[in-house]
């Protein structure tokens, strides 16, 4: 991330104002404004774009609590598949995964507290599993998207990254809506002030009142052991077997297998659709002007996305809005999904960024999702887990993660919550 390291950096978290996340150096993927600095989206052809005049409204809300955007991170171009120099911190010779990377690798350095990303099929929760790091994906359209370089209306959402749940959860209050009536069917408090059946923390069960009715005796966790077609690492389905046992001990969980109606290849194949439908027509401006700069994967990307026809895009939209409202229908009265985040470790080499099969069903749905890291693989590489929780229910799953977290990491060694020695002084 360029400008890390530099005075001017270091200068503005110092000056960094007051509020819930004063002096927080904040790093920004390349495809969201930020006032001063320019929006290259991963690509030289868009070197010569001059600095954005306003920030992104995410930005925007950052920097009213007091975070300090202090530089743009890495993309993969424009937020597509061909990586840029990125390496994954925890081994240099491994991919950060994509399209995210450089926010995902700022946070597992230690550069940034706070990382903006976006995900369209897997750009946030991946490199999150490969980096180590909690990624936090929210409900489609609750995080506003004015000042980002939007690419497939239907999927692209914007989420952050954080060392631990608990600076996850400062952000979301930050981020998301707290008002009720912002989304309906959910009562939007903050994190710290729940109080419905989906959002109160567990530990809060144990002092319900006697005889109340509308408070369960245990939440219930759907567990999704796998993707049909996508082969999961040894070590990946290890550490979700754990995960699961672990909540199965757990007095205040019941983890049950989730049923097998899930449509895992028809959500699938409905990504497809839609992301190299929408994608393709947003590129072509840039395609036209720009061709020699792009690179063969993207330009093949949106030839695929031209010769998809409207009525596919259209079917695949109505069954989208039809699967955005099926929890009840798959996952009947559980409160969250646990699944697996990918198929395995960081993958060695760095002309990809790995498998986003996991996560692009996800995408479809527009459910929010956290990464949560929990140990290492037999090569020293990060693993862990995934939660899912209801639509809109997004300060919900940030309390339970927070919750969770802490019963199901066996990292001996966690990433500390130390920054770069410069903007640990300055913070």
């Amino acid at each position: 991330m360029s400008g890390v390291h530099s005075a001017a950096a270091g200068g503005a978290v110092a000056a960094g104002t007051s509020g819930a996340l004063s002096g927080w150096p904040i790093g920004v993927k390349d495809i969201i404004d930020v006032a001063g600095m320019s929006t290259r989206c991963g690509s030289t052809a868009y070197d010569d774009t001059p600095p954005a005049r306003f920030d992104a409204t995410c930005v925007a809300l950052l920097r009213a609590a007091g975070g300090v955007p202090i530089g743009k991170t890495v993309t993969t171009e424009f937020a597509y598949v061909t990586p840029g120099p990125t390496r994954n911190p925890i081994n240099l010779a491994h991919t950060p995964g994509g399209s995210s990377s450089g926010s995902a690798a700022a946070v597992a350095a230690g550069q940034v507290r706070l990382a903006l990303g976006t995900q369209t099929g897997g750009s946030m929760i991946r490199p999150a599993a490969y980096c180590g790091v909690v990624g936090f994906k929210p409900t489609h359209g609750v995080v506003p998207r004015g000042g980002m370089v939007v690419a497939c209306e239907s999927l692209d959402v914007i989420g952050w990254y954080t060392r631990d749940v608990k600076d996850a959860v400062a952000a979301a209050n930050v981020l998301l809506p707290s008002h009720p009536a912002a989304h309906p069917g959910r009562d939007g408090e903050p994190c710290d002030a729940m109080t419905s059946r989906r959002q109160r923390p567990v530990a809060d069960l144990a002092d319900r009142p006697a005889g109340n009715a509308d408070l369960p005796a245990h939440w219930r966790i759907a567990c999704l052991p796998g993707h049909p077609g996508h082969l999961i690492d040894d070590d990946a389905h290890a550490a979700l077997v754990a995960a699961r046992a672990t909540l199965r001990e757990s007095s205040g969980y019941v983890c049950a297998d989730a049923d097998a109606r899930f449509p895992v290849q028809r959500l699938l194949d409905t990504h497809h659709t839609l992301m190299h439908y929408e994608f393709a027509r947003s590129l072509l401006p840039v395609v036209s002007r720009h061709r020699s700069r792009l690179s063969p994967r993207l330009l093949d990307a949106v030839a695929r996305g031209l010769a998809l026809p409207g009525d596919a895009w259209t079917a695949a939209r109505q069954f989208q809005a039809h699967a955005r409202d099926s929890w009840d229908t798959w996952f009947g009265n559980a409160d969250l999904i646990l699944t697996s985040s990918v198929t395995g470790p960081a993958p060695k080499g760095l002309t990809h960024t790995g498998d986003s099969g996991f996560n692009k069903g996800w995408s479809v749905l527009g459910w929010p999702c956290i990464h949560l890291p929990t140990g290492t693989s037999r090569d020293g590489l990060p693993l862990g887990v995934m939660l899912v929780g209801r639509p809109g229910a997004d300060h919900a799953l940030l309390a339970h993660a927070a919750v969770i977290h802490p019963l199901i990491d066996t990292r001996s060694t966690p990433l500390s919550p130390r920054l770069d020695p410069l903007l640990e002084k300055l913070a």
